[in-house]
């Protein structure tokens, strides 16, 4: 096994892009997932060559949430005659050639009037395959903040709210995302290791649409932690093409059965560890690298794709145990049915 595994599991678990053309390799792809509902007698309903184009096959967007000292959340009064007059973050839709983060700082100073600095992804939504909503955190660097008198297309207003009862809110799904954030800067004040630490979307064009998992197992007759990898063209972590009509639960599970069979073993999904996504090279693919661990040891998990199980270092294995064992360690995944 080369010595590039272990490097791109050290890269994956410090959030950073993975390089070389293995990292894009894909093992089950559009058309083979089409194949798949054929042989069941299922009609696809998706193209096997579509392409992620932002706010025209894709919707990517961001939501940014911002907390001062005195524990008072950063909203703003929406304009948009469909909901005006009730608050919000700041989001806002990712335009073309736009990166997440700097997507986040342009909403932010449009429709609050300050400037911010993004300094971590806190989580990923998904709603099927074609629409995901990046959640950040950051902190103010300057501006102005937005009073009536600045009203515009962008909003009516932003002020710091300790109390979103206050408020008529144009919808309650924030509230679960600011929450996540309180949890998260307390963590950071109090320098608790076992959450992920300040890592933001790493830049790496993808032209496709992935998910790239890190699959985890114990042996039983060693206790040493092993990976899956797949053989396919070269060594690299098992990916597969995002279905857009599908939600990313079904994508993972259609790609378990892919690689372990019908009779998938017992596993559960952590949460994600590392974003790519870099459209200045106008590629509108992204890809999600997602911890996976099974509970059951690897000698009860038999494998029927191009894979094998990788013993990683003890070290590597140590870090990967630890990430499992913690619920706050991954940046979670919230998939909207």
């Amino acid at each position: 096994m080369p010595d590039t595994v272990e490097l791109n599991l050290g890269r994956v678990l410090n959030a950073q892009p993975l390089e070389g053309d293995e990292s894009a390799i894909c093992d089950f792809s559009l058309e083979e997932q089409n194949a798949a509902y054929e042989s069941q007698g299922v009609q696809p309903t998706v193209s096997p060559n579509f392409k992620p184009v932002v706010n025209e096959t894709v919707t990517y967007v961001v939501a940014v949430v911002l907390i001062n000292d005195d524990d008072e959340v950063l909203m703003m009064q929406e304009a948009k005659e469909t909901c005006a007059g009730k608050w919000y973050l700041p989001a806002g839709r990712i335009e073309q050639g736009e990166t997440i983060c700097a997507a986040g700082e342009r909403e932010v100073l449009e429709e609050t009037g300050l400037h911010v600095e993004c300094t971590a992804l806190l989580m990923v939504e998904c709603a099927r395959g074609t629409w995901i909503r990046y959640v950040l955190t950051g902190r103010v660097t300057g501006g102005t903040l937005k009073t009536p008198a600045n009203a515009d297309k962008e909003s009516l207003q932003a002020k710091w709210i300790a109390n979103l009862a206050e408020l008529t809110l144009r919808a309650t799904d924030i509230t679960q995302l600011i929450d996540r954030t309180r949890a998260y800067k307390e963590a950071r004040r109090n320098k608790d290791n076992s959450w992920h630490g300040d890592q933001l979307p790493c830049l790496r064009p993808h032209s496709k649409l992935l998910l790239r998992l890190v699959v985890v197992i114990k042996k039983r007759a060693t206790n040493r932690v092993h990976v899956l990898i797949s053989e396919r063209t070269s060594w690299h972590l098992p990916t597969c093409e995002v279905h857009p009509g599908k939600s990313l639960h079904s994508t993972l599970r259609k790609f378990m059965v892919d690689l372990f069979g019908a009779e998938v073993a017992q596993h559960r999904p952590h949460g994600v560890l590392s974003v790519e996504y870099d459209p200045r090279e106008r590629e509108d693919g992204a890809c999600l690298t997602l911890l996976v661990a099974f509970r059951a040891p690897l000698e009860e998990v038999p494998i029927i794709g191009k894979c094998v199980w990788h013993e990683t270092s003890k070290e590597l294995g140590e870090q990967l145990l630890m990430r499992v064992s913690s619920k706050n360690s991954t940046i979670p995944i919230h998939v909207i049915c």
